[in-house]
């Protein structure tokens, strides 16, 4: 299923969520900009992005990557998926936050879901990028906050693809379902591997966290829509 929007107004301008947004589209532009030079692309992807095996052997001087590699994307799809995710459901989040208390929640559930995966695959050598992780967490607290909004989505149907408007408790629901059995098929299929190359484990703890972490990071005094 693919969101197209949701039908929620919000009561401020989302500034965090758009700051994000640009920030993550500019550092794919200096990507794309760096495939004319290969080598110059490929010490960028391993100055910035988590190499689990790298950041647990030297952590002093790779932990920055943590947190840098939220902002990479692989290809024009990785980001074209994240940032509507991000567009679509970050919104409502930030406004029921405040954008300072939105910033600290995005940023902390990326390191929660990239250490995860990190922890799980210590031997890994395949580099983490993506906002993925991250944006699982601002899933997760829409999930909490918003259970009872409507997500338009085109929904495939065999060979057909159908418009339809769909709860976000299901919308969401189904979503986490997918990853939580990737990861676990992750560990079952690819023992001492990142998952084949996904990420899955950082995107169901991200979720799981934003879930659980949303309770602290609300405003008190404003009832959810």
């Amino acid at each position: 299923m693919i969101p197209l929007k949701d039908n929620l107004s919000r009561r401020t301008f989302p500034f965090v969520n758009i700051l994000l947004i640009l920030i993550n589209i500019g550092v794919f532009a200096y990507e794309i900009k760096s495939l004319a030079q290969p080598e110059m692309l490929k010490n960028f992807i391993h100055t910035f992005a988590v190499v689990p095996a790298h950041l647990l052997a030297s952590p002093i001087t790779e932990w920055h990557t943590v947190f840098s590699s939220m902002f990479l994307h692989g290809s024009w799809m990785h980001i074209a998926g994240n940032m509507l995710y991000l567009w679509i459901f970050g919104d409502n989040v930030e406004d029921r936050m405040g954008h300072m208390r939105y910033l600290v929640f995005y940023l902390l559930i990326g390191f929660i879901a990239a250490m995860t995966q990190i922890c799980l695959f210590p031997q890994s050598q395949i580099p983490m990028l993506g906002a993925s992780g991250a944006i699982a967490g601002v899933l997760g607290a829409y999930f909490v906050l918003f259970p009872k909004a409507r997500v338009l989505a085109l929904v495939p149907i065999w060979i057909f693809i159908k418009i339809s408007e769909i709860p976000a408790f299901f919308f969401l629901g189904f979503w986490f379902i997918i990853q939580a059995f990737q990861s676990w098929g992750s560990i079952i299929q690819t023992p001492g591997n990142a998952g084949g190359g996904v990420a899955w484990w950082a995107h169901a703890s991200g979720f799981l966290a934003g879930l659980l972490l949303i309770f602290f990071f609300r405003k008190p005094g404003k009832s959810n829509r």
